[in-house]
């Protein structure tokens, strides 16, 4: 059995082999079409302004709760201190930091209670899709929180 599936594969190959140059020397090269001139915007149409939806809950300011559209450049949307957060944000794509990147699993983190604000932001920054929860369940989640103020509200 072994021995018949070899000389198949063998002859499969010797065939597929001797057909290659056979068709491509009956097919002649045609010239490729002019490619067009790259112009203007470098991005490839990618928009990578600040688009976002935070939702914040329990953050113990009632004003600071709901949910808020933040744009930036311009700096605008429902969000209260918009051209704050847009600078923020700003700050960090200019330093390369990622604010958004949740903590790592393996992080050490203080064992104190932030309490039980939560929060999502949602949408694209620096035309990245942004998906992220943040609390202030630990040392950790708490530091990255208040590391995102004003985009999240101060906790009170």
């Amino acid at each position: 059995m072994l021995r018949r599936l070899t000389l198949t594969a063998v002859a499969s190959f010797a065939a597929l082999s001797a057909a290659a140059p056979a068709a491509t020397a009956v097919t002649p090269l045609l010239p490729l079409p002019p490619l067009p001139v790259l112009q203007g915007d470098w991005t490839g149409g990618q928009d990578t302004r600040t688009r976002l939806t935070v939702t914040v809950s329990e953050s113990g300011n009632p004003t600071a709760d709901g949910t808020f559209e933040l744009e930036c450049d311009p700096a605008g949307g429902t969000h209260p201190t918009a051209q704050r957060a847009c600078d923020l944000l700003a700050d960090a794509a200019e330093a390369g930091d990622n604010p958004f990147v949740p903590t790592d699993r393996n992080a050490m983190c203080t064992q104190q209670a932030g309490g039980p604000a939560a929060a999502r932001v949602q949408g694209t920054w620096q035309g990245e899709n942004v998906d992220a929860r943040f609390s202030r369940a630990n040392g950790c989640e708490i530091s990255r929180w208040n590391n995102l103020v004003p985009v999240l509200p101060s906790a009170r």
